[in-house]
């Protein structure tokens, strides 16, 4: 399922236009990676959490060159799902 086809599902579910779905999801994407930006994370109770996954400096070999090289410390948005959802997906 790409974008378009979520956005029509989500109309189709809620009566709303295809506009205001766009809009919805949009806003959604919004408020989740604004409150993961400040390192806050987001509980949705029966679908999971997005949270920032904190990532330390390591070393690492460059395939090309066989060169040592350091990839700097980083953070990275995750996402774990709650046991509804694994229950949903599994049955």
């Amino acid at each position: 399922m790409n974008k378009a086809e979520l956005i029509s599902a989500i109309a189709d579910r809620t009566k709303l236009t295809k506009k205001d779905a766009d809009n919805a999801l949009k806003a959604f994407i919004d408020v989740v990676g604004d409150e993961l930006s400040r390192g806050e994370k987001v509980q949705l109770a029966g679908f999971g959490t997005f949270e920032v996954s904190e990532r330390a400096e390591r070393q690492g070999i460059n395939p090309r060159t066989k060169e040592s090289i350091t990839i700097p410390a980083s953070k990275s948005p995750k996402f774990k799902a709650m046991k509804a959802l694994k229950e949903r997906i599994n049955n």
